[in-house]
């Protein structure tokens, strides 16, 4: 492989993964949160409630990125976070009922982001399943 920048996979999926960032971030503004603070309500509105470790492996996110983003989330008043019962050094996140309530105001965001973009929904299907692909592919790797 060449050594230009124009052929290094790595630097296509770099770029594309900051753009689209960029076009989230005018549609997150009206919820106030960050396109991480995002993906963490996403998980809880799926999952309701996991400990720090569990939303670490969902989102491939350390602890030391997490904590932070979940203090900002928490004084947001959208999550809260507890000691478990069973182990104290281990936090639970759960939602908030205003965390829960912000789902309803998200629900069009992947939809208008997919307007923006313009692309088929098959072709944006297509680069989910191989940018997948190359994620587990990478982790076989490592």
């Amino acid at each position: 492989m060449d050594l230009q920048l124009d052929k290094q996979i790595c630097f296509s999926l770099y770029s594309a993964s900051n753009a689209i960032t960029r076009m989230y971030r005018p549609l997150l503004a009206k919820l106030d949160l960050t396109y991480l603070q995002y993906m963490v309500m996403i998980v809880l509105w799926e999952r309701s409630t996991l400990n720090v470790k569990e939303l670490g492996e969902y989102l491939r996110l350390d602890s030391g990125t997490l904590t932070p983003l979940l203090k900002r989330l928490e004084n947001k008043q959208l999550v809260a976070r507890k000691r478990s019962s069973i182990d104290e050094r281990v936090r639970q996140i759960s939602l908030t009922k205003s965390g829960a309530a912000l789902q309803q105001r998200a629900k069009s965001i992947p939809e208008e982001l997919a307007c923006s973009l313009g692309l088929p929904k098959s072709d944006a299907m297509e680069i989910k399943r191989l940018c997948d692909k190359l994620l587990r592919a990478s982790q076989q790797t490592a």
